[in-house]
């Protein structure tokens, strides 16, 4: 989707269309979720702090986020998915591979399908959506982001081989900022770069991801769409206005965080096992604390007790804390009568 949550918002109210909008908080520690297309041309961007994008663009608007709102228009985009093919593998609200090898529909042809979801969004829901269409999931992803807004873009499997060899490191899902400077310092720039490498040489150089980077250049990613993939984990964390020092107050904000938390599990029906403290301090630093326990564990009170072993081991925060976030994996997904009633923690 293009914009989804800006569009969204754009769409509920008429007075910000063709604004520049920013969903998210524009308290000074906010971040930018999502930025209208008009507030994108001044350079704001998903993810950047909200001080950032008013100095872009003075007359920012920021719009809180509704996410009751944008999962409810989800739904109905994946029930138009749904029309055409049973295997839909959701990566987010706003984005999802489609596998139409065969659909619903008869058709042949993977770009109709994709041109025909992509009006049926616009007419019955007055939203836009970009797609790409291709041999696999890592060139459909790359393709889906070469026309926004409103775009259509088609990577044959004979164009394929050429596209990925100019492709640079960059623009490769998997491949971030720490990564693309350490290819550059390499002379590493396109996918051509990446193929004159031996598989040895770039699992050296990358670990693992250098065998998924060396099957990748060469067409050899063929991972299946797998409708309702298996969470793995679920969290909740939250940013400050200002740091704290204080390790009471640490664990005030951190009983809040776990009390979210724990709603959201038992939304989800899976207790988990592996409960891990996320703490990003004032310079930017984050760190993690895990704890993996003997039995499945879904209650405020038994993650916060874990919880608070670990804000101390092995030694309490020594900066500012910017950021607290409790996380928990290792999840239950077949019997929840698992989970124990006494918790034993042994540190």
């Amino acid at each position: 989707m293009d914009a989804f949550y800006a569009s969204v918002e754009q769409r509920e109210r008429p007075e910000l269309r063709g604004k520049a909008i920013a969903v998210g908080s524009p308290d000074k520690r906010g971040v930018v979720m999502t930025a209208s297309y008009e507030a994108r041309k001044f350079g704001v961007r998903s993810a950047m702090p909200s001080k950032m994008a008013i100095e872009r663009c003075p007359g920012i608007i920021f719009v809180r986020p509704r996410f009751e709102e944008y999962s409810k228009v989800s739904k109905q985009i994946r029930k138009i998915f749904k029309s055409y093919t049973d295997l839909v593998e959701p990566l987010s609200l706003d984005e999802a591979y489609l596998d139409v090898t065969e659909n619903k529909t008869g058709n042949s042809s993977a770009t109709l399908i994709a041109k025909e979801i992509k009006e049926r969004i616009k007419k019955e829901l007055h939203l836009t959506a970009s797609a790409g269409v291709s041999i696999n999931k890592f060139l459909a992803k790359v393709a889906s982001d070469m026309q926004k807004p409103d775009g259509l873009t088609v990577i044959t499997p004979a164009q394929a081989e050429a596209f990925i060899e100019k492709l640079p490191v960059e623009k490769i899902p998997g491949i971030g900022k720490v990564t693309t400077e350490k290819m550059h310092k390499l002379g590493i720039r396109t996918g051509a770069d990446i193929k004159k490498l031996e598989m040895d040489e770039l699992v050296k150089r990358f670990g693992k991801s250098g065998s998924y980077y060396f099957h990748l250049v060469r067409c050899e990613h063929n991972s299946p769409v797998v409708p309702d993939r298996i969470r793995k984990s679920i969290a909740a964390e939250n940013t400050f206005n200002d740091d704290i020092e204080d390790v009471n107050e640490m664990l005030s904000e951190l009983e809040n965080v776990v009390d979210i938390l724990a709603e959201r599990i038992k939304k989800i029906k899976s207790p988990g096992k592996t409960i891990t403290l996320k703490i990003k301090y004032n310079d930017f630093q984050v760190t993690s604390r895990s704890k993996t326990l003997k039995i499945f564990v879904d209650s405020k009170k038994e993650i916060f007790e874990v919880v608070k072993d670990l804000l101390y081991r092995p030694e309490k925060p020594v900066k500012p804390v910017r950021l607290l976030g409790v996380s928990v994996s290792n999840l239950n997904h077949e019997n929840p009568a698992m989970i124990n009633e006494q918790l034993d923690l042994e540190f």
